[in-house]
């Protein structure tokens, strides 16, 4: 008997323990497919394990992120995870979070001195399987229009890789560029950026490269509204998705392919590793040597895109 109440007191104390462990997610914008797959992955796989979990959207806004970020801080939990954040803005935030020993990661986000590392994917190469794709689309000649966003170092890094592809493949000429200013009204302004390109280019342009899923989508929309049909342009991007998958399949849209990040694996990771360090206390250098944990990212077409949709 005595034996038997001791086992149960064991199996209580761990399951409370279990419990006890509270996360902090915060992801930058979730009306961005993204953000929103990510933070949604890391909160189930965080319930999974019985950790309390608290989700924070900050509505791509910057001082909500950094508000929401100290919250976080002067509340103690035990660790926390940001989806897609910016380090460089928030480098006071992240510096408080390791003064007060509270272990942090980040996903796709990049690299800070003050986080245990960034669970990121190769953006140069994702940025140069992208560029070469549309490039391969068009027979490396002709007009082609960009559709940029320089305040995510993601986005920022594949449109400086399609700028060297660019350069060294001369016959490609982009007539036309917008730039995603905002980002919590980031739809409209895509939308109202490239409706005005699209138009002053009618007939123009061969191919269209998109800095992420997201803006892709609205553009294809806005070329079946133009009575485009598939085959007119190559809109190649990168994110990939149940979304961006669909389009590619579908013989209406113009979306010719998508290089595939895999964002629930990456989520999945994070917490795996805030398990294994501030659960089971390993070090961090078990886990990944330098400021990133690398997944693989892959180019999504016609070829190979039953296979995803599956």
């Amino acid at each position: 008997m005595i034996r038997k109440i001791f086992l149960t007191t064991v199996a209580l104390s761990f399951a409370l323990s279990a419990h006890a462990f509270e996360l902090g997610v915060v992801a930058f914008q979730m009306s961005a497919e993204t953000h929103a797959r990510v933070a949604n992955t890391v909160e189930a796989a965080a319930r999974e394990r019985g950790w309390d979990v608290t989700v924070l959207n900050s509505n791509g806004t910057l001082p909500t992120h950094a508000e929401q970020i100290e919250n976080l801080i002067q509340r103690g939990v035990d660790g926390i995870v940001l989806a897609m954040s910016k380090p460089v803005e928030f480098d006071a935030q992240f510096a408080a979070a390791k003064e007060a020993g509270i272990p942090l990661i980040t996903v796709l986000s990049g690299a800070s001195p003050h986080a245990l590392f960034d669970v990121q994917v190769n953006e140069y190469g994702v940025g140069a399987d992208a560029a070469l794709y549309l490039l391969g689309q068009i027979g490396y000649e002709g007009p082609i229009l960009t559709q940029r966003f320089e305040s995510n170092v993601g986005t920022r890094i594949r449109g400086k890789v399609l700028d060297i592809v660019l350069s060294e493949n001369t016959g490609v000429e982009v007539v036309g560029s917008h730039s995603m200013a905002r980002t919590k009204s980031w739809r409209d302004d895509v939308r109202n950026g490239m409706q005005a390109l699209i138009l002053q280019n009618a007939g123009n342009f061969k191919g269209i490269w998109a800095s992420f899923d997201g803006q892709a989508f609205i553009i294809d929309d806005i070329l079946a509204a133009q009575n485009m049909a598939k085959g007119d342009v190559a809109l190649v991007s990168i994110d990939g998705g149940t979304e961006a998958y669909r389009r590619i399949k579908d013989p209406a849209s113009m979306m010719t392919a998508t290089v595939a990040i895999p964002f629930e694996a990456m989520g999945e990771a994070a917490v795996d590793a805030m398990e294994r360090i501030a659960v089971g206390g390993e070090s961090k250098e078990a886990i990944t040597a330098g400021p990133y944990l690398f997944m693989n990212a892959v180019l999504v077409d016609a070829a190979n895109v039953d296979r995803f949709l599956d």
